[in-house]
């Protein structure tokens, strides 16, 4: 583990050049990209965070610990690195799923949080699921969406425009998917308002998450191809029709990324034995909160806390977090099933997902990969990011059920009262 707190520098570099570098950072006569280049990027990071230091007279010492790569995230994951946050990282499980990549298999699932209680819910949720079999869990690929919006002069022109981008799809298809072994257009969705036309382009992008492989190939077939032939403005590479990062109506009913299932079956022992709650209170909860709750607030999330899931295995497993926003939509539903039993399951049809690129790469990310089985194959591209679908699919419910139970039973304030609450320091 590298305490870059106290990593001595002028192995490169004198020291009064160091203290030159740092008063110089603090006082912002240099930009914290601009240290000199021959320093590695963990003497950058020290630097860095020096300077933050005495710039606003704290310790940052914490910041300073970390056992992550600092060349590899300071190059792909993070500028003007000075440290790192720490998240502690707790287990749930096992939890038996049943899926088309994840096959019948009991897993233990890291979630990375802050929230006292999240972490015991989670698991009496597993245990639930487990007890009763295990879950059925599926995923779709729906594909990563990027829609750049342009410019016509009016009506005439919208529709000769979208008349060219139907008749010359396969032309662009091969100038968008060439530079890519992975990158395939699924297809181009056009909508136009007044003299604004958006064209929204759904592409498969193997077991990348896919939003660089698609804004890079976007932006290429705009500049090469559209514009060109059209003499149709491009405005802007995004116009919020992808929705990326926003909850959006367009992909809470087409999708987007993963769209992902699953359901369990829970008797009447599991329910009054493991959730200390029975059939009827369940589905009462489910519906007064849940989906009336939800209408009356406007809301695109018909569910307790997806939200709470997803922020806690996408920071451990090197997801982008700001993805969540869209990830929490969805709907639960409990339905009777048989003798005081019911059927529980989870729809959620925007959950971008990744095994590859952006965070995965990192240490801790990578190691909690692994704990989930998910490994690239050459030969089964996406297959690994489907998996991650199916087991995020699973983790979500868990949460579900525990939550909704709790909510019955009014254990969550005594839940939270005894694990969820701190002394202030």
């Amino acid at each position: 583990m590298n305490d870059l707190q106290t990593l001595r520098i002028p192995s490169t570099a004198a020291a009064n050049d160091t203290d030159e570098w740092v008063d110089a950072l603090a006082d912002g006569s240099m930009g914290m990209h601009r240290l000199p280049s021959h320093l590695s990027a963990d003497e950058q990071v020290t630097l860095r965070r020096q300077a933050m230091e005495k710039r606003r007279g704290v310790s940052l010492d914490h910041l300073g610990k970390y056992s992550l790569d600092a060349e590899r995230a300071t190059k792909q994951n993070c500028e003007n690195m000075i440290g790192v946050a720490q998240v502690p990282i707790g287990v749930i499980g096992p939890l038996r799923l049943q899926g088309e990549f994840v096959e019948d298999e009991e897993l233990h699932i890291p979630l990375a949080t802050t929230e006292g209680a999240l972490i015991a819910s989670a698991n009496r949720g597993c245990r639930a699921i487990t007890a009763a079999g295990g879950a059925v869990v599926r995923a779709e690929n729906i594909g990563i969406t990027r829609a750049p919006v342009f410019r016509t002069s009016g009506i005439v022109q919208t529709r000769a425009f979208v008349r060219w981008i139907d008749e010359h799809e396969d032309e662009i298809r091969t100038e968008l998917e060439k530079d890519s072994r992975f990158l395939r257009l699924f297809d181009i969705r056009p909508k136009a308002i007044g003299t604004t036309v958006y064209l929204r382009f759904r592409f498969d992008t193997g077991d990348a998450m896919g939003m660089n492989m698609a804004t890079i190939a976007c932006d290429r077939v705009i500049e090469k191809l559209i514009e060109p032939a059209t003499g149709v403005e491009c405005i802007s590479l995004s116009g919020n029709y992808c929705c990326d990062k926003k909850p959006a109506a367009v992909n809470f009913l087409e999708g987007r990324g993963k769209s992902i299932h699953a359901e369990v079956v829970l008797d009447k022992q599991v329910l009054e034995k493991v959730l200390k709650t029975n059939a009827r209170a369940l589905a009462e909860v489910q519906y007064r909160k849940n989906l009336l709750g939800s209408a009356a607030a406007g809301s695109m999330g018909f569910n307790a806390h997806y939200a709470n899931i997803l922020a806690a295995m996408f920071i451990a497993a090197g997801q982008d977090p700001a993805q969540v926003v869209e990830g929490s939509m969805g709907i639960t539903c409990i339905e009777p099933h048989g003798p005081e039993g019911v059927i529980a399951s989870i729809d959620m049809p925007d959950c971008p997902v990744a095994a590859i690129g952006g965070g995965t790469a990192l240490g801790t990310q990578r190691q909690v990969l692994d704990m989930l089985g998910i490994e690239v194959d050459p030969n089964r591209p996406g297959a690994a990011a489907m998996r991650l679908a199916e087991i995020v699919g699973g983790a979500v419910l868990a949460g579900e059920l525990s939550l909704l139970a709790a909510l019955t039973s009014r254990d969550l304030a005594r839940a939270h009262e005894r694990l969820g609450r701190s002394k202030q320091r």
